[in-house]
């Protein structure tokens, strides 16, 4: 046994008092060094202990919409690792066009006798969703958290990104450089960050232009890089000289389009992303681009359906995070404006 727990440390690097503890159920062993024992156990091949075994209370349904865009992978790669500190699985379900309905999916998780559920950017955040699917499990106490979207009426914590305020950051940005034609390309009008978005690009140039930009400036479309690459072409043709995006897979279909164009990005044209997903450091040129804080959204999503769980209940009503303007190479001023 000493040889095994001393193999277990090892593989984990904690001292074997910290195995012992993590194998007989003792407190005092933080959440991570909890998971490193746990990971090491299955990667030795010994099996755990009756008492560390997941079974089917302890799965957490986790619904994205696709794992295409790099902001979903993300998300649920934080989630799951808040979930695992708990004790708790996740069961991953991931739309794609023409599969899986939420509903379906979350009927499915019934089934299975999961714990919770966590949305993430699901029919939450349509406006012109019928909310009583919520309502459903909310009265069947089941724990759930929405992220990314609301609906009115259901009693449930959701989490959430401040979209208005995330438009305005890239508008007063780009305004800083001189830019005054700004367009906004965005997801279709009916969803709750679009609404967000949309709400906030309007202030932001009404104080910058003294009036509401006109329509041709903001073009509806969807959340992938052909979609971006279409709204940025009519928002070209209209004369915009920079361009906010509702996504970081938009941006990039943006540049491409600039590019198509013969324009220099940002010599000729600025695009300004939005997520932070991976990677978006290392493209060509390095976007410009407004950070969802997803790491800390996760942990309040985890922590709210512990919360749940724990039955004490969470408390329903939305949770706003402050995104951050992170400022790289696909910006720079407007023609004919000098920098700085």
């Amino acid at each position: 046994m000493s040889a095994k727990l001393a193999e277990i440390a090892a593989q984990a690097g904690v001292s074997v008092a910290t195995v012992s503890r993590v194998l007989n159920g003792k407190p005092g062993v933080s959440a991570a060094k909890r998971q490193a024992v746990l990971t090491a156990l299955d990667v030795c091949g010994y099996e755990r202990p009756a008492r560390l075994r997941l079974n089917r209370a302890g799965l957490i349904g986790l619904i994205v919409p696709e794992l295409s865009n790099p902001i979903f992978p993300t998300f649920a790669q934080f989630i799951e690792s808040g979930l695992i500190g708990h004790g708790y699985a996740s069961v991953l379900c991931t739309q794609e066009p023409g599969g899986i309905s939420e509903d379906d999916y979350t009927e499915l998780l019934l089934e299975r006798g999961v714990a919770g559920i966590v949305f993430v950017s699901g029919r939450h955040a349509d406006s012109l969703a019928d909310p009583e699917r919520y309502r459903r499990l909310v009265r069947r106490r089941l724990p759930i958290v929405l992220v990314n979207g609301v609906q009115a009426g259901v009693a449930a914590p959701f989490i959430s990104t401040d979209d208005e305020m995330a438009t305005e950051l890239a508008v007063r940005h780009l305004a800083s450089l001189g830019h005054r034609r700004i367009g906004l390309a965005l997801g279709q009008s009916r969803y709750v960050p679009s609404i967000g978005k949309r709400a906030g690009y309007d202030r932001a140039m009404a104080q910058i232009a003294g009036g509401p930009p006109p329509e041709a400036w903001v073009q509806h479309t969807l959340f992938t890089v052909e979609g971006g690459h279409a709204a940025a072409a009519r928002l070209l043709d209209a004369g915009c000289t920079a361009v906010c995006c509702g996504s970081d897979t938009m941006a990039i279909g943006a540049i491409r389009a600039a590019r198509d164009r013969g324009l220099d990005v940002p010599g000729d044209v600025s695009v300004v992303g939005f997520d932070d997903s991976a990677f978006m450091a290392y493209i060509d040129p390095p976007l410009t681009t407004v950070r969802q804080p997803v790491r800390e959204m996760s942990q309040a999503a985890v922590t709210s359906l512990m919360e749940g769980i724990a039955g004490g209940g969470p408390q329903p009503g939305e949770l706003v995070f402050r995104p951050e303007l992170v400022v790289r190479s696909s910006t720079g001023p407007v023609l004919g404006t000098p920098a700085g």
